[in-house]
């Protein structure tokens, strides 16, 4: 991958990525409710409870939520926001459905992702917000639950 490519990829001028309404409904529908939104604003918030960045959502506990993220996408951050997703998914009658880039070559992907009980790949490219345009990544969705005790994650797509 060149460093053109590279800085597309994994830099941008900030890290939200605003989830689509529609987008979130079908996960709302399959996975939901959701109860928890960890790392959003009051204004891009899709559940009823939220955490905002003022918040820190990383030092807050989700146990007994249907938990619904978007969490930043700048590598150290994502990093940090999937351990949490996968720690806090151990929790007794929690769920963590992350929407993220698919990185399947990255470390966290290895030590985390891959113990998800689902990864749905998003077919095509998601279109984030108020963006004209679709993302320059693929995206994925990560289930992780804390009544999966299977050792293979289920592995399929999902329509935007």
């Amino acid at each position: 991958m060149n460093a053109k490519t590279q800085q597309v990829m994994f830099s941008s001028k900030n890290d939200d990525w605003t989830t689509p309404k529609a987008f979130f409904e079908k996960l709302d529908k399959i996975f939901g409710p959701f109860t928890l939104d960890p790392c959003c604003d009051s204004a891009t918030s899709l559940t009823k409870h939220y955490f905002t960045e003022q918040q820190d959502g990383l030092s807050q506990d989700w146990s007994g939520h249907n938990v619904f993220m978007n969490p930043p996408y700048s590598r150290g951050e994502l990093k940090r926001w999937i351990r949490k997703a996968y720690e806090e998914s151990q929790k007794r009658n929690t769920l963590v459905v992350a929407l993220i880039p698919s990185r399947t070559d990255t470390k966290y992907w290895h030590e985390y992702v891959m113990k998800a009980r689902h990864i749905l790949f998003v077919k095509g490219r998601i279109k984030f917000g108020d963006g004209a345009n679709s993302a320059p990544f693929p995206s994925v969705v990560v289930v992780f639950d804390s009544n999966y005790t299977g050792m293979y994650p289920t592995i399929c797509s999902l329509e935007p």
